[in-house]
């Protein structure tokens, strides 16, 4: 077993190999008949391939990447070579695409190549499944139709600029976080100019046909904050939460209305301070006052943290203790506390943390391999982000 363990301020191996060894096994072993954990995760399969492509994307080339897990090109599974060769993971992508609503859909059914048949579209995995197509750098694929993905995302939202997930009508900020994102990815957001008066209020402006109206999108999430601890909910009222902090100030940052914060008396600081205060006594973050530490919060927090220009605020050695603490050390993977089963969300949100800290590329030497970076805004390589040609508005890092 090889560990990655150049001495730093924070002690503790890192399972580099166990990881990827981890993540590159957890698609075949999901895909068994007999799996317990593929029958109940099938319904959320395509942000499970993303969760993965992502954390082995933080610790692998892009080459490498395809090599271990068929993002391109189908590939025949170690073991069990007298089975069919498993289709690539773009063209699986593409199988979950429902043409009738123009999303995609969290998996599908029946083989990619005998009319698979998609699950209902939704933008949490429309997300997904283009995050997934912008890792393989295929979002200018001819099979993606930019158009009908831009009318899905455009048809959800409500009158009030909130957005629905599915035709089914639930409505929650991480869907606003969602919109942003996919039309950023497809080239397709409009950004608003907060510099004309008109639009420095609620009143009703004027849209482009077939665009989103990006002006009460950003109002309606403003409408999400809590004056008494800065934070955001899920619809207007609800209590504050790391992960819908995540999204709102994720979604300003992406439509570069992130200024508008310091509208409300308190402003970034006050929703800083708020998610300082996640920090537990194990060095672990929680998602809201009074609950455990999980790892998954080092992405939720760290994230807007680093959007904010606020991550000195926490005590990041310790925080990146918690997170080393968090791996199996027999098989891989980071679980979401000590001594609990990993899984890839947790895994792909404890390596997104220790990126974030700058802890992660300290692991090994950088002659031998060099760690990918993760961007705080879009949960993508930040090499990803660029080629892509991704913007987002940040505030400068904080010398409190």
């Amino acid at each position: 077993m090889t560990t990655c363990n150049t001495p730093t301020a924070v002690t503790g191996p890192f399972y580099d190999e166990l990881h990827v060894k981890y993540i590159v096994s957890l698609g075949h072993k999901l895909d068994s008949p007999s799996s317990y954990e593929g029958a109940v995760t099938e319904h959320l399969r395509m942000s499970g391939v993303y969760w993965s492509l992502a954390a082995l994307s933080l610790l692998r080339s892009t080459e490498e990447v395809d090599a271990f897990m068929g993002l391109t090109k189908s590939i025949v599974v170690e073991g069990d070579e007298k089975l069919p060769a498993r289709p690539a993971i773009v063209d699986w992508v593409f199988a979950c695409y429902d043409e009738k609503s123009g999303g995609f859909g969290g998996n599908c059914s029946g083989a990619i190549d005998e009319s698979p048949c998609p699950h209902d579209a939704h933008l949490l995995y429309t997300l997904s499944a283009l995050q997934i197509l912008a890792i393989a750098d295929c979002l200018d694929d001819e099979r993606l139709n930019k158009d009908a993905v831009e009318k899905f995302v455009t048809g959800l939202q409500n009158e009030d600029g909130s957005f629905s997930g599915d035709k089914w009508g639930e409505i929650d900020t991480r869907f606003t976080y969602c919109a942003f994102s996919c039309l950023a990815l497809l080239g397709r957001l409009p950004l608003p100019n907060w510099e004309e008066s008109s639009h420095n209020s609620t009143t009703v402006t004027e849209k482009r046909d077939g665009t989103i109206d990006i002006y009460k999108a950003v109002r309606y999430i403003l409408s999400c904050r809590n004056s008494f601890d800065g934070g955001f909910g899920s619809v207007p009222g609800a209590e504050s939460h790391a992960g819908q902090v995540f999204c709102c100030i994720g979604a300003l940052s992406i439509s570069h209305s992130l200024h508008l914060l310091n509208e409300n008396e308190g402003g970034a600081d006050l929703l800083s301070w708020w998610l300082a205060e996640r920090q537990c006594d194990s060095g672990g973050l929680n998602g809201r006052p009074e609950k455990q530490a999980d790892v998954c919060y080092s992405w939720w927090i760290l994230s807007a943290l680093s959007i904010l220009g606020k991550v000195n605020w926490i005590d990041t050695s310790k925080l990146a203790l918690f997170i080393l603490n968090c791996q199996d050390e027999d098989d891989g993977g980071i679980a979401d506390r000590p001594n609990d089963m990993p899984d890839v969300y947790h895994t792909f949100f404890g390596l997104s943390g220790l990126s974030l800290i700058g802890e992660l590329g300290k692991f090994c030497d950088p002659d031998r391999r060099k760690y990918r970076e993760i961007d705080p805004v879009f949960a993508l390589p930040s090499d990803v982000v660029q080629r892509v040609g991704l913007t987002a508005q940040v505030m400068s890092a904080s010398t409190v």
